[in-house]
């Protein structure tokens, strides 16, 4: 009987295929759909609770550090952006993480994540003391996948041709710098250093395939 799985033992199925080469990209977006539907399922007082907790902001993460900052990384405060950062997931992670392997994607994402939350609690904190924010600033909720998406907005850029690759960053700086030079939250602060972080990664990308790891493509019954 003819088989219809592909070397390796997955089922030739292009969606299938697609995402067993990003694991670790879907399984982050299916927890964060998980904590989402608990946040759309729980009392105000839980949800404001749970934000909270799970939350990098000066006192989490001067109290629980390690959870402030696992913790933030699977959870955004508003359930009904998870199809956006479903889309944004696909679009960013998951090729990124195919193309360069779950492990350097990962070390990527992690980083920006961990440096851009601490350093731009950092400058939260230095505000503070000058008394240029409210005390209250440390326990604002600070949460969600942002960081980690910049940076694989950045690192991506070495995945495109030129002279394509320039217009996207060109767009991808725009994006995230405009609002750093308008707004001046620490948030758009925290972007920029991920999107940074996502550009010095070049490294990781030298010596991987163009095309990363390919996809599985459906073939006819009988075929070898």
């Amino acid at each position: 009987m003819p088989s219809n799985t592909s070397p390796g033992g997955e089922p030739s199925r292009p969606i299938r295929s697609w995402v067993r080469s990003s694991p670790g990209t879907h399984v982050w977006l299916a927890v964060i759909a998980i904590t989402s539907l608990v946040i759309a399922l729980s009392p105000h007082g839980l949800e404001t609770y749970l934000l909270h907790r799970n939350s990098s902001n000066l006192h989490q993460l001067s109290h629980h550090p390690v959870r402030a900052l696992l913790g933030s990384a699977f959870w955004i405060e508003n359930p009904a952006d998870l199809l956006l950062y479903a889309v944004l997931f696909e679009v960013l992670h998951a090729p990124v993480e195919r193309w360069l392997g779950t492990a350097k994607w990962l070390f990527t994402v992690a980083t920006a994540h961990i440096a851009a939350t601490l350093i731009s609690q950092q400058v939260v904190l230095a505000a503070i003391q000058l008394h240029d924010v409210p005390r209250s600033m440390a326990h604002v909720v600070d949460i969600g996948v942002s960081y980690g998406l910049a940076a694989s907005a950045g690192i991506l850029t070495y995945r495109l041709p030129r002279p394509w690759r320039w217009l996207y960053l060109a767009a991808v700086l725009a994006f995230f710098l405009v609002p750093l030079a308008t707004d001046r939250t620490y948030t758009d602060l925290g972007h920029a250093i991920s999107l940074a972080i996502g550009l010095a990664c070049y490294p990781l990308t030298r010596g991987v395939p163009p095309d990363g790891k390919p996809v599985a493509v459906e073939r006819p019954p009988g075929a070898h």
